[in-house]
């Protein structure tokens, strides 16, 4: 039955339909007053119905109206329809002006924060006479605090804007205003809180002082939060275990010992029985100021109060006793967490290796994997094998490599590539390269960063023969190589002199699928000019840039020093001046290779210009650029020197960076 709004809610019906019924928010009566000859309109003036209250006189929420609304706001927008509009017309239609508290009740039904934010703006703009009161603030400031599709800083800002709408409008917040802001500000805006529960004339309860004590806990502000705790003692308020432990876990953290240790004797006077968690701060607190029999005091007690300890407690406790060097106590408990079937974990291990290794007594590993072997996988040796090689045990990483292999059928990759590092890195080459050939056995397909590895070591030793086998092997049926393998093995031939074979590497890479790099070059270039061919080395420079790949400081440090060796010294500089003008900065290696040029052939007075740039650029001279000073004043010309290996001046390229 349409209808339209008149001053005196008068209802023109052009025709009526007893069969048809239009359901309304609420119930209507009405008389006509006015009706057409033919009967077949009149008008009917509506009575404004009266809203029943409750006995504190209160008035009842309209059920059928919140729900004829939420209906509204949950209807899809479309092009034809928006649910805004849509309440606009239905509420203007019927005149009808809903109550805070219906408002609040229909907030609480909206999913979006975003939708319920436009909803509350909406009532206090578009529906006449309407306002807010505190109920509605409280429900759309506890949306806001639960809003988790808004970023922190539009949460915070929205907040802010209501909070001071409030104040604007002169409507007194309630306890509950201050409880839900104190659990969304944080940090100093706390004291913005404090200062409306004395602008609205409000007293603190005991669930404020929790709410207050948690948000400076979550702030960090531990000070404050025991003063906070303070006068709650004072007023006969006490703490749940959750706000115990959250305060006692602050006070640690931030070592406040004394205050702890009081919170935890007024914990237990107020009959608040600590949990596991409790007893696990104190165990960590007791750890740190090295009273380790304390933490075991607390660990029997905690046992006596029927709490069972997690892996967090134990762990907790073994890290207290490993702090204060206790090796038996602290494998004492590693057996009794077994035997109570909590099983470690690699933060377990870890704290259990660190204190062995720091007390000499490595030797105990045995007995720790021992008691844990019914927890002893894969996984756990794959852990204590790469912890001893990051340790520099390579020894001991092997041993329990080897007793991992033995007691699996399948390997951890992560444990072989640790292995294969750790013996690379000892020299062990023999080893390295029988454990890649035999880690298919396990189920682990061998790739590039394996090979790459046993490259490297076998490169710096140079052990040519076995790196040119493995090289065939890795072509004919391992894995394909990449850039860094190319690198590393032209770096190793001209390491040990084999320039044809880094040339042919360097064809090879050329030919792949893999592109030459910069420290492709770098490899090639100081392979031929430290091996007597400057002139390639040369071409091989200007190849490179003819390819678009620019020259970076050791390409010019290596090039420079190729001509200084050779007495091509008008080479060496001409190539400095164009490291310059390339934009390529000098670095104290690049001085120290064109100075020793300049002083063995007797050219002093550009070899004194030279070290005037260096100090220019701002670089600071070396034990290498003093020892070429010094030959420069005594004018003692040799023409060989003794000097330390340079990263740039000796086997100047790194394959793997």
């Amino acid at each position: 039955m349409p209808l339209r709004n008149h001053h005196h809610h008068h209802c023109h019906i052009s025709y009526l339909t007893l069969t048809f019924r239009r359901c309304f928010a609420t119930k209507y009566s009405g008389r006509v007053v006015n009706e057409a000859d033919n009967g077949r309109s009149f008008a009917v003036e509506v009575e404004s119905p009266a809203l029943q209250t409750d006995i504190r006189g209160y008035v009842l929420p309209r059920r059928e109206l919140i729900c004829k609304i939420s209906q509204i706001l949950h209807s899809p927008k479309s092009a034809t329809s928006d649910p805004f509009l849509d309440l606009t017309e239905y509420l203007q239609t019927l005149a009808i002006t809903p109550t805070p508290s219906e408002v609040s009740e229909i907030l609480k039904t909206i999913r979006s924060p975003s939708k319920a934010l436009s909803f509350f703006r909406f009532c206090a703009s578009s529906i006449p006479n309407y306002c807010h009161d505190f109920f509605t603030y409280n429900r759309i400031l506890l949306i806001m605090s639960k809003a988790s599709s808004f970023s922190d800083s539009h949460r915070l800002d929205v907040v802010r804007s209501v909070v001071d709408e409030m104040s604007r409008l002169g409507v007194k917040g309630s306890i509950s205003t201050v409880n839900i802001l104190i659990g969304i500000f944080e940090g100093t805006e706390l004291e913005r809180c404090l200062d409306l529960v004395k602008k609205w004339d409000l007293r603190l309860n005991c669930y404020t002082y929790k709410c207050l004590l948690q948000a400076y806990l979550r702030s960090n502000c531990s000070n404050e939060a025991f003063e906070v705790y303070v006068e709650m003692r004072k007023r006969g308020y006490k703490l749940d275990i959750f706000a115990y432990n959250m305060l006692l876990d602050s006070l640690d953290k931030y070592g406040k010992v004394d205050k702890a240790y009081k919170v935890y004797a007024d914990m237990k006077g107020k009959h608040c029985e600590p949990d596991e968690y409790t007893y696990t701060i104190m165990i960590r607190m007791t750890g740190k100021v090295r009273k380790p029999e304390g933490s075991l005091s607390l660990f029997h007690e905690m046992l006596t109060k029927g709490c069972a300890p997690n892996l967090y407690a134990y762990n907790t406790l073994i890290q207290a006793l490993a702090k204060n060097r206790m090796v038996d106590k602290a494998i004492h408990i590693f057996s009794k967490m077994v035997d109570n079937n909590c099983c470690p974990n690699e933060f377990t291990y870890s704290v259990l290796l660190n204190v062995l290794v720091a007390e000499g007594k490595l030797g105990k590993l045995d007995e720790v994997v021992e008691i844990s072997k019914d927890f002893m996988n894969k996984s756990v040796y794959a852990y204590l094998v790469k912890t001893l090689t990051k340790l520099g045990h390579a020894n001991e990483a092997h041993r329990l490599f080897c007793n991992m292999w033995n007691l699996h059928d399948k390997g951890d990759k992560d444990a072989y590539m640790s292995m294969i590092e750790s013996l690379c890195n000892a020299g062990k080459t023999t080893e390295a390269l029988e454990l890649l050939s035999k880690v298919q056995e396990k189920g682990i397909s061998s790739d590039t960063i394996m090979y790459n590895l046993v490259f490297s070591a076998l490169g710096k030793l140079k052990q040519i023969f076995h790196l040119q086998d493995l090289y065939e092997k890795m072509k004919k049926g391992g894995p394909s190589p990449d850039i860094y393998t190319y690198n590393i093995l032209i770096s190793s031939f001209g390491r040990s002199g084999s320039v044809d074979e880094a040339v042919k590497v360097f064809e090879e890479l050329e030919n792949s699928d893999c592109k030459p790099d910069i420290i492709s070059y770098n490899s090639l270039i100081n392979c031929l000019g430290k091996n007597g061919d400057v002139d390639e080395a040369h071409m091989r420079f200007k190849e490179m840039q003819e390819k678009g790949l620019n020259p970076d400081v050791v390409t010019f440090s290596t090039l420079i020093e190729c001509f200084g060796k050779t007495e091509k010294v008008d080479m060496a500089c001409r190539l400095f001046d164009e490291m310059l003008a390339e934009g390529c900065s000098p670095n104290i290696v690049t001085y120290n290779i064109l100075l020793d040029c300049l002083e063995k052939c007797g050219k002093t007075a550009e070899a004194v210009d030279l070290y005037a740039k260096l100090k220019q650029q701002g670089l600071t001279p070396d034990s290498i650029t003093y020892t070429v000073l010094d030959r420069l004043q005594s004018g003692s010309h040799r023409k060989t020197r003794v000097r330390r290996q340079s990263p740039i001046t000796g086997w100047v390229v790194s394959p793997l960076r």
